[in-house]
């Protein structure tokens, strides 16, 4: 029996896995602090979010002001890597149905989960741990879902979740709002309306520097749901994320409706939009030559923004590959910002240096890419930090970033002028503290580099002349014909990434 204050259990459990990374993510890497806060138990999960643009945190500030009682139980997230480790999976989903056994009497669940969770014994995380939750549940208890933009959704999690909301923006500055749209809906369920649901999976990847939600054609693609909506049908659409190879890793639509057959429509009107754009979805990218020679143009005003799309550490990236700065000193570029390099080798060398020092190092290329290799230079260490870096722009405003020992370098004796960023923990580049917060203004500079696929732009572009995608070597190719693909579904087909 539904309590007068309706109580509402919360967790979540985020990772975003690249089957072809070189690292796995273990317990560890779920419990310590990097772009995203540490594992949060009770209490935490609201306090420790508070005002962030995370779903738990929406979700949370909605629910309190909608009546609920919360019920938190835990929050954690990795960063993109391999694989998640069976131990990792099993002790989180166990700590996660632990809270729910002493919880006490819940009228509703609430999970902020990924979407495209991939663990060693498990293609489909988030359908297990919502297998497993609903086991413990039953049919009855409404449970809710949000899911990042990039998920790739199994049919088995849209039968067992009741409702799934999923981010519309890309960059992610609709986290919490897409928390908060729960709400709502949970309101409903809770007062006994059913909600019929329709799913539909496209039969393509997407590449991810072409998900970009402000560009055509994701923007006309995400401007069929306000009308939705308009007409009563909840519905949402996951982009997917490529590197997670399993028979669901593609694009999907969900929809739901007071009727099967207004569900239905919407999706099958959703799934036909997306036909309709699907050869919109090849975007060019540069080859690092190609961008060098842009970089070495000469211009006034504002920069021009490189992104090193393949070793986005947002999509399992390793961030330390060195085509691109390679590129850049061969072509003795000037006025060149570069971030963020993850090399705690190197950025403990030049706290050893100490700052106005000189050091010879073998910097990155470490990450095993074809082509890959470390770049030996010496460099001029600038400034140095302890790596905590609070976030100035809108998608990650209001948290933290543990970059761990950093060091701002500058490449000595050549004729190229290039100023890095090296951190001990890999953090995408997505926001400009990254780099003032250790002293450098990328407004300043003629050409800005930053290993990301899209989430830089947020806060990059408003200071950009123009932004550029590269396609130097990484653990991320957005040229999906170099995935060695083994699990996708066999009518899944691969969009081009134009030369």
């Amino acid at each position: 029996m539904m309590q007068a204050k309706p109580r509402i259990a919360i967790a979540g459990f985020q990772h975003e896995t690249n089957c072809f990374g070189t690292t796995k993510a273990g317990l560890a890497e779920f419990e310590m602090a990097d772009s995203w806060p540490a594992m949060l138990h009770g209490d935490a999960v609201v306090a420790g979010t508070r005002g962030m643009n995370l779903p738990v945190a929406g979700f949370a500030k909605a629910a309190e002001q909608a009546g609920l009682e919360l019920v938190p139980i835990l929050w954690c997230a990795a960063e993109p890597s391999a694989h998640v480790t069976d131990a990792a999976f099993e002790t989180v989903c166990a700590k996660i149905l632990d809270g729910l056994r002493a919880a006490g009497p819940l009228d509703g669940i609430f999970l902020e989960l990924h979407g495209a969770m991939v663990t060693e014994g498990h293609p489909d995380g988030e359908g297990e741990l919502l297998r497993r939750v609903r086991a413990w549940a039953g049919p009855e208890l409404p449970i809710v879902v949000s899911l990042d933009l990039h998920a790739n959704i199994s049919a088995a999690s849209v039968e067992l979740a009741d409702y799934i909301a999923i981010y519309r923006t890309y960059p992610h500055l609709d986290m919490a709002e897409t928390g908060a749209r729960c709400v709502p809906v949970l309101q409903h369920l809770l007062a006994g309306v059913r909600l019929h649901k329709a799913f539909r999976q496209m039969n393509c990847l997407i590449p991810l520097h072409a998900q970009y939600t402000s560009a055509t054609p994701a923007r006309e693609l995400y401007a069929a749901l306000p009308p939705l909506e308009q007409a009563g049908v909840q519905a949402d659409i996951a982009l997917g994320f490529t590197a997670a190879d399993f028979p669901d890793t593609r694009p999907s639509c969900v929809a739901y409706a007071r009727t099967d057959a207004a569900a239905a429509q919407a999706a099958d009107r959703i799934a036909a939009l997306f036909a309709e754009l699907e050869p919109h979805f090849s975007h060019p990218m540069l080859t690092p030559q190609q961008a060098a020679e842009i970089a070495c143009q000469p211009r006034a005003g504002m920069p021009v923004v490189l992104a090193d799309v393949q070793d986005n550490p947002g999509a399992g990236g390793t961030s330390d590959t060195t085509g691109l700065l390679a590129a850049l000193a061969q072509a003795d570029a000037q006025g060149v910002l570069m971030g963020l390099f993850h090399d705690p080798a190197t950025a403990a060398a030049a706290h050893e240096a100490g700052q106005g020092g000189i050091l010879s190092t073998a910097l990155g290329g470490r990450s095993g890419a074809e082509g890959d290799q470390p770049f030996e230079a010496e460099f001029k260490v600038l400034a140095l930090g302890d790596g905590r870096c609070r976030y100035s722009g809108e998608m990650y405003g209001g948290g933290v970033a543990e970059l761990g020992p950093a060091a701002a370098l500058r490449l000595h004796g050549t004729g190229a002028d290039i100023t890095l960023v090296v951190t001990s923990i890999r953090n995408q580049c997505l926001d400009l503290a990254h780099f003032t917060h250790i002293g450098l203004d990328p407004a300043r500079f003629q050409t800005v580099c930053v290993k990301s696929t899209a989430h830089f732009r947020a806060d990059f572009e408003p200071i950009a002349s123009a932004v550029y995608p590269v396609a130097a070597p990484g653990v991320f190719p957005c040229d999906l014909g170099a995935f060695p693909y083994k699990n996708l579904h066999p009518d899944v087909r691969t969009i081009p990434a134009k030369g």
